[in-house]
């Protein structure tokens, strides 16, 4: 019996020590790092690679510190011109102190998703619908500065912030496409209207310059004839300056010698 018990004995131990230094040993990525508690106390943060802690004694978290992506759920927000929106965003940012990652907020993720959501509420609440649509770029960074400073203390840094989309009501919409329309129409009326006007003191200065020169109109004058002429027209009518026959007429208002 004794034999019997010794040889079940060794077996027992060998597989308890096999479990022992198991869980003695930890791999971390390149990407992780490991936080370490002693007895439930802070010990220290362990970078990637095989590491070693005191079994039942040391427990230890791994802490991704790749940037994250998330998405900000679709909010409805009420502009400082109170029209209501619909707005979602996307956040980026990583852990930089996974220590307090783990020891000053519990679940740090849920936390920053929260912060988020409220802040993009706060923030696009105090601002016009036109800035909204059109300042995107301050609002981001406006964004961006007060949610890292409200995650600092829990070791988390805010990279980015990028509002996606805005939802704007149909009456809305519709509305802004009118405007948009009306603006197009009165740029059109400017345009057409400073043509108008450039056409008009070209024609004044060429008026000026025919004047100036009695040949030039009836060189004109030809000239409009041959471009009509060119066009095979069986009838033409034209109207006959009277400087074209001045010459005749002064001509026989002269007495015969």
């Amino acid at each position: 019996m004794f034999g019997l018990g010794v040889s079940f004995f060794w077996p027992i131990a060998i597989l308890f020590l096999v479990v022992i230094l198991a869980s003695a040993v930890r791999i971390l990525f390149e990407y992780e790092r490991g936080v370490v508690f002693r007895l439930g106390r802070f010990s220290c943060v362990k970078g990637p690679g095989l590491k070693f802690i005191i079994p039942l004694v040391d427990r230890m978290f791994k802490v991704s510190m790749r940037t994250i992506a998330m998405d900000v759920p679709p909010q409805d927000v009420i502009t400082r011109d109170n029209v209501s929106v619909k707005v979602n965003a996307v956040l980026y940012f990583r852990v930089v102190h996974p220590d307090k990652a783990l020891i000053e907020v519990e679940e740090y993720l849920y936390a920053t998703s929260q912060l988020a959501q409220t802040s993009l509420r706060s923030i696009l609440g105090q601002v016009e619908l036109d800035d909204l649509l059109s300042k995107r770029d301050k609002i981001n960074q406006n964004l961006q500065e007060i949610l890292d400073r409200q995650t600092d203390p829990w070791g988390v840094k805010i990279s980015n912030v990028e509002i996606k989309h805005v939802d704007l009501p149909i009456e809305m919409q519709r509305a802004m496409a009118r405007q948009a329309e009306a603006e197009r129409e009165r740029r059109s009326k400017i345009i057409h209207a400073e043509g108008e006007f450039q056409a008009s003191t070209n024609l004044a200065k060429a008026a000026k310059q025919i004047t100036a020169e009695p040949g030039a109109l009836q060189l004109r004058f030809l000239q409009t004839l041959t471009e009509i002429a060119s066009e095979k027209n069986s009838t033409i009518l034209f109207p006959l300056p009277i400087e074209l026959m001045k010459p005749f007429m002064d001509r026989q208002k002269q007495p015969e010698d």
